[in-house]
């Protein structure tokens, strides 16, 4: 749910698992639409946060100009494939980690290196730290091109900062918010984590009021989290702090919508928010189900009708790429069958709050939605939970809570 392919994990289809027959048969599947979105991961970060299950490792330990040859090298190698990527790519998005703990002069140089190679994209985001990033590096960044930043706020409660761990305070939200728009930035991004022990629903709803003071473009609201492997989760398995009830932990995210939507925002993904016209292209991509290209540790990509995510690991990742080796890891592989990736496309586009547009959906998969999907529509739709137009299938506000015990249903047949 979070917003950059490091967050992103492919729907849990399991093609392996027995099926009635398909009640049609599918078309041959399309050619491979070409690529036009890369995601850069940086997997570095001064502090890793005690919520954050992600793939990433204290920069003081890494070369870093060996790091940023190794990006561009791989960049390079997918780049000479024919026909099979956008000239420019349409988004650009570099996440992390930490992208704004590279010292200026690298941070500037792959931002460079990047639009030499790839063209100047018509969305180009960086995720910034409140603590990292100055305003000269906002003047800089702006200039080279970037033009959207995607800030890790988290909150604007300090309660809330100390027990995330996060190093700033609301202050330094503010005042990065605004050097960005002196810089010239007109689309920003805040993400917001709601669900945060001995937070209450009015401590969020003042967090939300003041993201909303900042004159913002975008907003994310995530649920905390407790993934396994993380200090977080040990924290709560010792019983050194009690996670949010359930009903206000959806009271909070209730609040979210009618706040944001009373504010002029549009809600079109699960838990992200956008003013008209700046709803975040790149993430848009993702569930569309259509092509990317993921480069760096860890990230994935959706590339001629594959899926693979690269060596999670930095030392792992430099060797593979200078030895002239792919740098995915090969376990990960994963090209589905047209009834997989009729069910993945089904289950990305469920995220968007416009939906399954049936005509589409049967144009790219060879699939009419209404027989493949026949059961849980049918059970959903009866459940309050699934809405059926002449033209979409949506989720219904009522479901938004409970997505993924819907979504489960479009997984697998």
């Amino acid at each position: 749910m979070k917003e950059a392919n490091k967050h992103y994990t492919p729907p849990p289809v399991d093609a392996n698992q027995p099926t009635s027959p398909p009640p049609s048969t599918p078309h041959p599947r399309p050619p491979a639409a070409p690529t036009a979105a890369l995601y850069v991961h940086i997997p570095f970060c001064t502090a890793k946060c005690p919520y954050c299950a992600f793939y990433s490792v204290p920069l003081a330990d890494h070369d870093l100009d060996r790091f940023l040859a190794a990006l561009l090298a791989e960049l390079d190698t997918a780049l000479k494939q024919p026909h099979a990527f956008a000239h420019p790519f349409q988004t650009v998005y570099i996440g992390g980690g930490s992208p704004s703990c590279l010292p200026q002069h690298h941070l500037t140089e792959l931002v460079r290196q990047l639009t030499r190679r790839t063209g100047q994209p018509t969305e180009f985001t960086i995720e910034v730290n409140p603590a990292q990033i100055t305003p000269r590096q906002l003047d800089t960044l702006r200039q080279l091109g970037v033009n959207r930043l995607s800030i890790g706020a988290q909150s604007f409660n300090q309660a809330d900062l100390d027990f995330l761990a996060r190093p700033y305070s609301p202050e330094h939200v503010r005042r990065l918010v605004a050097h960005a728009h002196a810089a010239g930035f007109d689309n920003i991004s805040l993400d917001l984590i709601f669900a945060i022990p001995h937070a209450t629903r009015a401590s969020w709803r003042r967090c939300l009021d003041n993201a909303l003071q900042l004159n913002v473009q975008h907003l994310s609201a995530y649920a905390l989290t407790y993934e396994k492997n993380t200090p977080l989760y040990a924290q709560r398995q010792a019983g050194q702090c009690t996670p949010i009830d359930e009903e206000t932990d959806r009271a909070m995210y209730e609040t979210a919508i009618d706040t944001l939507q009373n504010a002029g925002f549009r809600h079109y993904e699960i838990s992200n928010f956008a003013r008209p016209h700046f709803p975040c292209r790149h993430n848009l991509t993702y569930w569309n189900n259509d092509p990317y290209l993921g480069i760096g540790p860890a990230a994935a990509s959706c590339h001629q009708h594959r899926r693979f995510t690269n060596l999670a690991d930095v030392n792992a990742y430099l060797s593979t790429i200078e030895n002239h080796r792919s740098p995915a890891a090969q376990t990960q592989f994963h090209t589905p069958d047209p009834l997989a990736y009729a069910c993945e496309t089904a289950v990305l586009m469920l995220r968007r709050t416009a939906g399954i547009p049936l005509a589409d959906f049967q144009r790219r998969t060879g699939y009419d939605p209404l027989s493949l999907f026949a059961q849980p529509i049918a059970q959903h739709t009866a459940a309050h939970l699934l809405d059926l137009s002449s033209t979409h299938l949506r989720l219904t506000r009522t479901a938004y809570p409970v997505a993924d015990h819907v979504l489960c249903d479009f997984a697998a047949l």
